[in-house]
């Protein structure tokens, strides 16, 4: 389960742009290495390892040491826990409305037939 403290570090980790971009870029194209990464972006190589910090600090990207650099890898499991931290407070409710509603609509063509 995720704290609340983690999830507001995911949140302020997302909150940016930038890390966004490069989030996206990591599921696209796991294991750049940290210079690969940077050099796709118009910012510095000190600015993009700003924002890699913040989204390691938050559990979002993972690095392992290779040789003399480092490859890059999204972890996508705080925000999985984010997401079913909410939907599963709702999906009961609406999955019961839609029982129902499901149910209702058997009956009304149930009674048209057999009118």
């Amino acid at each position: 389960m995720i704290t609340e403290s983690d999830m507001d570090d995911v949140f302020q980790a997302l909150a940016h742009q930038t890390r966004r971009s490069i989030l996206d870029r990591l599921r696209a194209q796991p294991g750049l290495a940290v210079g690969e990464l940077a050099s796709s972006f118009d910012v510095t190589r000190i600015a993009i390892m700003q924002h890699l910090r913040v989204l390691e600090q938050a559990g979002l990207v993972i690095s392992e040491k290779d040789g003399r650099s480092r490859r890059l890898y999204i972890h996508a499991v705080p925000i999985q826990q984010i997401h079913e931290r909410w939907t599963d407070q709702f999906s009961a409710h609406f999955a019961s409305r839609l029982t129902f509603i499901k149910h209702s609509a058997e009956q009304a063509t149930m009674k048209e037939s057999s009118s």
